[in-house]
């Protein structure tokens, strides 16, 4: 329909449009409450529509999220010599930086000496690789 034939055309220049003199076709009641009235009743069918995720809540998120992603135990280190370990004079070098891994765990038992590069670790695991004659390398040396 053309917009020169609407009714809304016809009533814009009156002061109420057509609704009456005192704020009729304004209010709340008008237009089934204000806010979320309703979404249990009269308006269900459109919460469901345009608001699916109205009801139920996001899972918490802690303060301070757990930033590291990947990491290792001493127990482990056996296994990743062979994939990510090399040897230069004498001393079994393995760098878990450049292997994605971003803290060293002190869990398990350790027999061989490695020298490891790593940012992060435990107390515990440095203590385990000195007592069999390791290191933990990091940025400072």
């Amino acid at each position: 329909m053309a917009t020169r034939l609407k009714k809304t055309r016809r009533l814009r220049g009156g002061r109420h449009m057509g609704w009456g003199q005192v704020a009729q076709h304004r209010a709340s009641g008008h237009k089934g409450g204000l806010g979320q009235t309703g979404f249990q009743k009269h308006h269900y069918s459109s919460m469901l529509k345009e608001d699916p995720d109205h009801y139920g809540h996001v899972a918490a998120k802690t303060p301070h999220p757990n930033i590291t992603k990947k990491w290792t135990s001493i127990r482990d280190l056996d296994d990743l010599f062979t994939k990510f370990g090399k040897e230069e004079g004498g001393k079994k070098i393995i760098d878990l930086e450049s292997a994605g891994y971003e803290k060293l765990l002190g869990g398990g038992k350790i027999t061989n000496p490695y020298s490891v590069k790593i940012k992060k670790f435990t107390a515990s695991a440095e203590e385990k690789l000195k007592a069999v004659g390791g290191e933990v390398l990091t940025d400072n040396g």
